[in-house]
């Protein structure tokens, strides 16, 4: 079953079972995968829904915090249950440990010396480990290596 009919089968056990706030979770993550099907990509192959849903979970989480930060506990309510329900079609997530693992072997590889080759490094890095982590983790663990 691909990534979309995943979706549009969970869409339809949401109705059914009336769960309104998670429907609005994949009603959004659906109108995503259409718009950037509809934005001539064509049919949306699963590495590009999951990039997109894992931008959908991150705006999620920054929104919560931003509530949080600004004391609206019932609006960051709301955004938490629907970043969990995104959370849930997002693939396992590498350790920070693994991620600094792989930094240190790129760092290595490439014959890294500094601040200066952050560039090259997070180069290699984003592309080997897109989808299995997130680029602020991953360019903080290449910062704190490379600063030594």
């Amino acid at each position: 079953m691909s990534f979309i009919e995943q979706i549009n089968a969970d869409i339809k056990s949401a109705m059914l079972a009336r769960e309104k706030e998670k429907l609005a979770a994949l009603r959004d993550i659906k109108s995503k995968l259409l718009l950037e099907a509809t934005s001539g990509a064509g049919e949306v192959s699963d590495d590009t829904a999951m990039k997109i849903v894992m931008k959908l979970h991150k705006q999620r989480i920054e929104t919560h915090n931003l509530y949080v930060k600004e004391g609206r506990e019932d609006l960051a309510a709301d955004e938490k249950f629907q970043a969990d329900v995104i959370a849930y079609y997002l693939p396992e997530m590498m350790s920070e440990d693994a991620i600094k693992t792989a930094a240190e072997e790129a760092i290595a590889s490439m014959g890294a010396s500094g601040p200066q080759d952050m560039g090259k490094v997070m180069g290699m890095l984003s592309k080997k480990l897109a989808g299995k982590a997130d680029g602020k983790v991953i360019a903080d663990a290449v910062k704190a290596l490379l600063n030594k």
